[in-house]
């Protein structure tokens, strides 16, 4: 219990840095009258959707707690509802400090260049990253000091899921709606930039950007974080026995607390650039962990544990698997760059294709997407095996619990995108010196590559965390006299017809966003036209476009439409656990993982490298902005926009629901 009291302060001294952060910014001008009321706009769209996405989800928030009370315990309803409340909150404090420091990065642009913007985007950034982990670590802590058991635990860790799933279909839909709305009309139809104020999508899109990117993904990391660690715990319950196998994935978790502030507080702009200045801060969290990591390991486990199954598991083992959960994050970056930075032959060899029109752009972006699955996939089977060989499945547990422990860091990366995005919109849009505008522009790259790198870790740490809470759910049967391991075989029809049911359930889940985005799209598309059409003086910027037209279409079509995905996460799961059994269960479980992941990673690499072809070719390569080259990029862009923001990143919740709706279900199963 004392590492858990350790824990609960760390979350505490995360959230009062996330506090010290929010203070930072607040402390920087930002800027003219004119930028503010651009920020403004941007920031009342933001929190009103925010508002009334919470809203929705609480009534299903309520439903689930009395289910879960009622047929499973009060424990776990209450630590359920906890854990949607603290997700909540994390998206709330990490948006609402990002609609405030747009603005302030680009004044600081204006007036003190990279040196200035990059620090404070970041900083930005960070309070969502921190939050995220602060907030994670102290409900997981929280919650095993009071119930001393990682089982009654699992609901928070669900109720962290179920706020994911639902900020990532409706954020995606959100940011995507408006975004492919805004360009197809904006920059194909009218030929006018992007962040154009004569654009009525434009602050459509600068609110998706938040809701997306900064809202969505911390959600997502945070029920990654959480279920993580009371996967772990689960799992050492299980495996080795109550005590230090339960208590080590806590003290991992403080550690990486530790290792994410020194690794923002490393982050200082330098003449290596952008991307080398933002890594920098990466890697120290990472030293940092791993450090840590030995010190707790070695005075944790003085004298080797044996797990069920006879291994023989050394303090070292277990360190050594710490190291392959950061050795995967390390190979999740490089590849992921490599596969969506302009700096590389996938990307350059989208917008070459380009050149001959939009068909070519759109079949080499899909060859990118698939082929870019391999290296990621092949490391984190590798991560899997070597872990397992140190310490058997607690070993992949640990190791995707320190895979974690750059979270803050990684969330940090992701709301640094949205920030420095709106700071270019809001610079295009308050007419300021070109000069400012391409310091944002080269910040906003750089968030282009940090966003989709983030995608990939998130991708990656949730196979890991779906992994491990699949073995939890085998184990936990075991432990209530349902099926055991040896009864999940390929010649079973049940498992046969769950691992294709699990296979089809990621796909039909992308399919219904991807419907989703393009229906209210089409809406945005529409009203934009209409107003080009029927109030004169826009183009001559004689008049204004009525923005919150388009902020009500997106708002109004992402509430609506978020239900039936997060509909089909929860009741699959638990009509095939009750109507062919826990054994057809597992083999949906695992079906989800694989599927999941491939198509996961397909799309945001995909999206991201359609997404950095455009810029590219903006840039003034193929022809540049205006071109041919230029329009068919911008049609594989609003291709890749639904893949990568939408879809894509909502498959990490939507396997994470299903693996933890098994394991709190387990019980009625049987």
């Amino acid at each position: 219990m004392e590492i858990a009291v350790m824990s609960i302060f760390a979350g505490i001294v995360a959230m009062v840095f996330a506090a010290y952060l929010i203070r930072d910014v607040l402390s920087h001008a930002p800027g003219s009258e004119k930028m503010v009321k651009i920020s403004d706009a941007t920031k009342k769209g933001a929190m009103a959707y925010l508002n009334r996405q919470y809203k929705t989800i609480a009534v299903f928030a309520v439903v689930i707690t009395v289910i879960l009370s009622v047929a499973i315990n009060w424990q776990t309803g209450i630590s359920f509802l906890f854990g949607a409340a603290f997700s909540a909150l994390a998206g709330y404090i990490g948006m609402n400090t990002s609609v405030r420091a747009n603005v302030r990065t680009a004044n600081a642009a204006k007036s003190g260049g990279l040196k200035d913007a990059l620090p404070l985007a970041f900083r930005g950034g960070a309070v969502t990253g921190m939050a995220v982990v602060g907030l994670a670590i102290l409900g997981v802590s929280l919650f095993y000091y009071l119930f001393k058991d990682p089982v009654l635990v699992m609901g928070f860790g669900f109720g962290g899921s179920l706020i994911s799933l639902f900020a990532r279909v409706g954020g995606g839909i959100y940011t995507k709606a408006a975004d492919v709305g805004a360009d197809l009309v904006g920059k194909v139809e009218a030929g006018i930039p992007e962040d154009d104020p004569r654009n009525p999508a434009v602050i459509a899109d600068n609110v998706g950007d938040n809701v997306g990117d900064c809202a969505g993904m911390g959600a997502d990391l945070f029920e990654t974080y959480a279920v993580t660690a009371i996967g772990a715990m689960l799992l050492g319950n299980v495996l080795i026995g109550p005590g230090k196998a339960v208590t080590y994935p806590l003290a991992l978790g403080t550690a990486a607390i530790v290792a994410s502030i020194i690794g923002v507080l490393f982050v200082r702009y330098s003449s290596g650039g952008i991307m080398a200045t933002l890594y920098r801060g990466v890697i120290a969290a990472g030293v940092v962990a791993a450090v840590l990591f030995y010190f707790i390991t070695r005075n944790m486990f003085p004298t080797e544990i044996i797990d069920v199954s006879g291994l023989s598991i050394r303090y070292i083992d277990l360190y050594l698997s710490t190291l392959v959960g950061l050795g995967i994050t390390i190979a999740m970056i490089v590849f992921t760059e490599y596969y969506t930075s302009t700096k590389y032959s996938p990307v350059l060899s989208i917008a070459k294709a380009s050149q001959t029109g939009a068909a070519t752009n759109i079949i080499t972006g899909l060859a990118v997407g698939y082929k870019s699955t391999a290296l990621p996939v092949l490391a984190v089977v590798a991560g899997i095996l070597i872990s397992y060989h140190f310490a058997g499945l607690y070993g992949i547990a640990i190791a995707a619990m320190a895979m974690l422990s750059v979270t803050g860091m990684i969330v940090a990366l992701d709301s640094f995108g949205p920030i420095t995005d709106n700071a270019g919109g809001i610079a295009e849009m308050a007419d300021l010196d070109p000069s400012t505008r391409e310091v944002t522009d080269a910040l906003d790259a750089v968030g282009n590559t940090t966003k989709a790198v983030t995608k990939g870790y998130a991708i990656a740490s949730a196979g890991l965390a779906a992994l491990a809470l699949f073995a939890a759910y085998v184990q936990e049967l075991g432990q209530f006299g349902g099926p055991a391991v040896s009864e999940f075989l390929l010649n079973r029809p049940d498992v046969i017809a769950g691992l294709l049911i699990g296979g089809l359930i990621p796909v039909l889940f992308a399919a219904i966003a991807i419907e989703a985005v393009g229906a209210t799209a089409f809406k945005v598309v529409e009203e934009v036209r209409r107003q080009f059409r029927e109030i004169p003086g826009i183009m001559e910027r004689k008049a204004d476009p009525d923005y919150a037209r388009c902020v009500d279409i997106v708002t109004l079509g992402a509430l609506k439409k978020m239900s039936l995905p997060g509909l089909l996460a929860v009741v699959s799961p638990i009509a095939v656990g009750f109507i062919l059994g826990p054994v057809a269960l597992g083999g949906l479980l695992i079906g989800s993982i694989i599927s999941g992941i491939l198509l996961a990673l397909t799309m945001a690499n995909g999206g991201g490298a359609w997404d950095n072809a455009k810029k590219y070719i903006e840039d003034g390569n193929f022809g540049g902005k205006g071109s041919d080259t230029h329009k068919a990029a911008v049609v594989g862009d609003t291709v890749g926009d639904p893949y990568k923001d939408t879809a894509g990143p909502a498959i990490n919740p939507l396997i994470k629901v299903m693996n933890t709706i098994a394991v709190i279900f387990v019980p009625l199963f049987i």
